[in-house]
């Protein structure tokens, strides 16, 4: 099993990036839905129609959500940290995956730049 770890810095608040985090509606909007997502411990979630699901196992609303993670038919979840703060007018997004399968590494590495927190930077920068 690895562990990975991105940092990317978005000209928007921590309480907007939030949002595109945790708001179905506004996950839909950056390409992750059909979603099921709310910021409550316990939260069972869904995204891109089911092909990734899990639950919310600790959240500080605006700073710090950590999640367990499936995705296809893994055997035991993978653990999803986004860590926000905010300094000079950006939101620093700490990101960090742990326990991914081996084999989905560099996919998986990709696929957050390009499917998730791109189209969700892009978003909250643009409005």
């Amino acid at each position: 099993m690895k562990t990975f770890k991105q940092r990317y810095k978005i000209k928007a608040s921590k309480r907007k990036v939030w949002n595109a985090l945790v708001n179905p509606k506004i996950i839909d909007k950056w390409g992750g839905g059909p979603s099921k997502m709310n910021d409550e411990v316990g939260f069972r979630f869904s995204l891109w129609k089911g092909t990734i699901f899990g639950k919310n196992v600790r959240v500080n609303k605006n700073n710090l959500l950590v999640q367990e993670w499936f995705g296809g038919k893994w055997d035991e979840p993978s653990v999803v940290t986004f860590k926000l703060s905010e300094k000079d007018g950006f939101t620093l997004l700490n990101l960090t995956h742990e326990n991914v399968p081996n084999s989905e590494e560099r996919e998986l590495k990709k696929g957050w730049k390009v499917f998730y927190l791109n189209p969700l930077i892009k978003l909250v920068e643009k409005n």
